[in-house]
């Protein structure tokens, strides 16, 4: 398992749009996700420790953060044929399971995570109204474990900014996670 870390975030980038699969079996596109304020791309998967860590804080993050006008969607990108506890039968079982208040997409081509430039799991990309990008940060302080009750909660934080104001914060710190498992050419 190969460990990256995410770029800076390029303010303003316009979020790339697609039409997925959902979990549900709807297809999805980005108008369809979008908030009033806002919309935080997610890229994550089933298998990875990094993901683990947090699923219930993206959940209850992603819960507060539809309270202000932004929502939320997760893409899986990995190849569920090396990795099958992310086959689309297992991502149907995981929000399921957890309840996912947000769509869950497969990028079965993995065409929209290199669109978006997506390097890793978990890796969150916060849009404002426009679309414009204005976070690609961490969502906490939590690596492969769950970090302290009472963390910074700089996702939630950066995103909330964004609500208010269409901005997001100048001082990011980089998600970390497992890099996306590209499919062998």
């Amino acid at each position: 398992m190969v460990s990256l870390e995410t770029p800076v975030c390029e303010f303003g980038k316009l979020a790339i749009p697609f039409e997925l699969l959902g979990v549900d079996g709807k297809y999805w596109d980005l108008r369809d996700c979008m908030g009033e304020k806002g919309l935080l791309v997610m890229f994550i998967c089933n298998h990875c420790p990094y993901v683990k860590a947090v699923q219930q804080r993206i959940i209850r993050d992603a819960l507060e953060l539809k309270a202000l006008g932004i929502n939320s969607v997760a893409i899986m990108s990995n190849d569920p044929t090396e990795y099958p506890a992310d086959s689309f039968e297992n991502m149907q079982t995981l929000a399921k399971e957890l309840d996912f208040p947000f769509p869950y997409l497969l990028d079965e081509t993995q065409e929209i995570a290199k669109q978006y430039g997506a390097v890793c799991t978990p890796d969150f990309f916060g849009y404002n109204a426009d679309l414009q990008l204005q976070y690609r940060g961490r969502l906490d302080a939590s690596r492969k474990e769950t970090a302290a009750e009472g963390t910074r909660r700089d996702l939630f934080e950066a995103m909330k900014l964004v609500a208010q104001t269409g901005q997001g914060p100048k001082e990011q710190i980089p998600s970390i996670g497992c890099s996306i498992k590209w499919k062998q050419a």
